[in-house]
């Protein structure tokens, strides 16, 4: 994995001057955008994984196979080559690069990127988290009040609503990122919860998500508390919240009203 952190870092250094100059951007039939930062990372991904082990991708920027096909592999690399391009548009900081390997529906190896910051947040699974090689974990109790990561772009009435309940019980700060490091923040303690109550792709969640968990964290549906999975027929995510188990406790307390 260490070849594939360097290639990351690399792109890394191109991406940040893509975002400093003049950029191509168009639209993708769903309306979402697309730099030519993202055909970039894409790209300089699929040819390396390519020559890895495991050759099976599921990319946001590549055309997908049928479930029928994917159903069958046991090994395969999930990427999101800019996640977050919203927040590379308007040239912020808050977007990442993420690779996750997974194993049937569960990541096993899980890297996060944020090249504005040269933060690399890196997992495999019962080996621990580590942020630029430095070892990273949730919170392990809550303080006074508790510290509610939600999206710089992606705010709605549910998520809104999740906070107002939480608020009626403890005492809450809201701060707001970009990209899945709304994720890497509940893992390495920066922040308690970050509830996702809209849509997500597989992409957006899967190397982050074992980040979180190697970290002590956990990453569960709203409805079933059940773990996100992975190489769905359907790439949608349900909605979910990242956590520790100390505030999984407290979130259970108010399970009814959320």
């Amino acid at each position: 994995m260490n070849q594939l952190q360097a290639l990351v870092y690399e792109l890394g250094l191109e991406v940040e001057i893509i975002k400093k100059r003049k950029f191509i951007l168009s639209y993708k039939n769903d309306g979402s955008p697309l730099t030519e930062a993202d055909a970039l990372v894409n790209n300089e991904l699929f040819h390396f994984l390519k020559t890895s082990k495991y050759q099976n991708i599921i990319s946001e920027e590549t055309k997908l196979c049928e479930h029928n096909e994917r159903k069958s592999w046991k090994y395969y690399w999930v990427i999101d080559p800019i996640d977050g391009t919203k927040e590379f548009i308007r040239r912020g900081n808050d977007y990442t690069i993420n690779v996750a390997l997974c194993f049937k529906n569960y990541p096993i190896f899980g890297l996060v990127y944020a090249p504005a910051t040269q933060s690399l947040y890196c997992a495999q699974k019962g080996k621990g988290s580590y942020k630029n090689q430095e070892q990273i974990s949730v919170k392990s109790e809550v303080g006074e009040k508790l510290t509610i990561v939600a999206s710089r772009s992606h705010t709605n009435k549910e998520t809104e609503n999740f906070i107002k309940i939480l608020s009626s019980a403890i005492k809450v700060e809201v701060v707001s990122y970009g990209s899945s490091l709304k994720i890497c923040a509940v893992a390495e303690g920066s922040a308690d919860i970050y509830p996702r109550l809209g849509p997500t792709m597989e992409w957006d969640t899967a190397a982050a998500q074992l980040v979180l968990e190697e970290a002590g964290g956990k990453m569960l549906t709203l409805q079933t508390r059940k773990r996100l999975n992975y190489n769905k027929g359907n790439l949608m995510n349900p909605s979910f919240f990242c956590c520790s188990p100390t505030t999984e406790r407290i979130l259970s307390t108010i399970h009814e009203k959320l």
